[in-house]
């Protein structure tokens, strides 16, 4: 094999013993994990957001973050449930570039996978005791997610991860919201057909066991955007695509029919200033619409404390290294406008 094995890593058992989550913060997740469950269900109405940096790079500033995520969750309690990205992992288009807390907790130094590993969970426990936030996070490896498992209570499957066997299977397994995203091509059945398989039980291997998974109910879509065979991004959240994919669910006989917005990416053609525009106009579309409303449970937005993106090692605080996000100030002032409008 073409590859050097460095050193055998702890499994998720041995550091869940050495970095358990409090009792307290556990009660809290659960708590969290059940509001979450209803709104996945039918049974509450608010709109989730789920968001927070296209990467969490470091612990502090996404900390100064997620503490101010509290304080806007209290004010738009009646209307909004707000599930913090933290995203630990980045997936990469041609494999260069950062990878994200897992592979460098420091982005700065060499790639250090046991420090990563623990990064990860330290910031996922620190932010569920300090703000009751059970959080988000992307499933780019499945067998990594017993990682976290007792923290999370959003996971995402990427578009580059979506048509994967593993990650399907995996989903299956879970007992939290899992959102499947429709590919970089743009087909709406690969993203379909993933939560059909993610909806059903499986027999499959998982961290070297036989496993059977029970199927999960809350698997849903999330649309966000498309590339074509030139090149060019194509936006999937018109109310003409909400419309079309309300059929689509209505043909599937799938559980609890749901779709998150991703407001950034190719919906946005990566133009992140456009995010509360997309957003508004999302729920505009529910207005209109019953089937629609009933349709869509969310938004994601990509959102950090600093507008746009910087290149790894300037040091700016709260300031995505990675795709660039929308600020604070417009943050909050989004989310206010969309408590209103919801």
């Amino acid at each position: 094999m073409n590859m050097e094995f460095q050193r055998k890593l702890p499994i998720p058992m041995d550091i869940k013993k050495d970095y358990p989550v409090p009792p307290a913060a556990a009660a809290a997740k659960e708590k969290r994990d059940e509001e979450i469950a209803r709104v996945f269900r039918g049974e509450d109405d608010r709109l989730l957001l789920v968001i927070g940096p296209c990467s969490a790079d470091s612990e502090e500033p996404v900390m100064e973050y997620i503490h101010r995520l509290r304080v806007l969750q209290d004010k738009v309690a009646e209307k909004i449930l707000i599930i913090p990205r933290i995203y630990t992992n980045k997936p990469r288009t041609t494999g260069e570039g950062y990878k994200g807390m897992l592979h460098q907790p420091d982005p700065t130094s060499r790639p250090d996978m046991l420090a990563g590993l623990l990064s990860i969970r330290r910031l996922h426990i620190r932010a569920l005791s300090e703000t009751g936030f059970g959080c988000a996070d992307e499933m780019l490896y499945p067998e990594n997610h017993r990682l976290l498992n007792d923290l999370l209570s959003y996971v995402a499957v990427g578009a580059r991860s979506v048509e994967n066997q593993q990650h399907r299977l995996t989903a299956s397994g879970l007992n939290i919201p899992v959102g499947m995203k429709n590919p970089t091509g743009g087909d709406l059945s690969v993203m379909m057909n993933a939560v059909r398989a993610a909806q059903h039980a499986h027999t499959f291997i998982y961290r070297g066991w036989e496993v059977h998974s029970h199927g999960n109910p809350l698997a849903h879509t999330i649309l966000r955007g498309y590339v074509d065979r030139h090149g060019q991004a194509h936006p999937n959240y018109h109310y003409e695509d909400l419309r079309e994919l309300a059929g689509l669910y209505a043909e599937s006989g799938l559980q609890n029919p749901a779709v998150l917005i991703d407001t950034n990416h190719s919906n946005s053609a990566k133009r992140w200033a456009e995010q509360p525009r997309i957003a508004k106009e999302v729920l505009g579309s529910c207005r209109n619409n019953p089937e629609i409303r009933h349709l869509v449970k969310g938004l994601m937005i990509e959102s950090y404390l600093e507008d746009g993106c910087q290149k790894i090692g300037e040091g700016v605080f709260g300031k995505s290294i990675t795709d660039p996000c929308i600020g604070w100030e417009k943050t909050e002032q989004m989310v206010l406008e969309l408590a209103d409008l919801w």
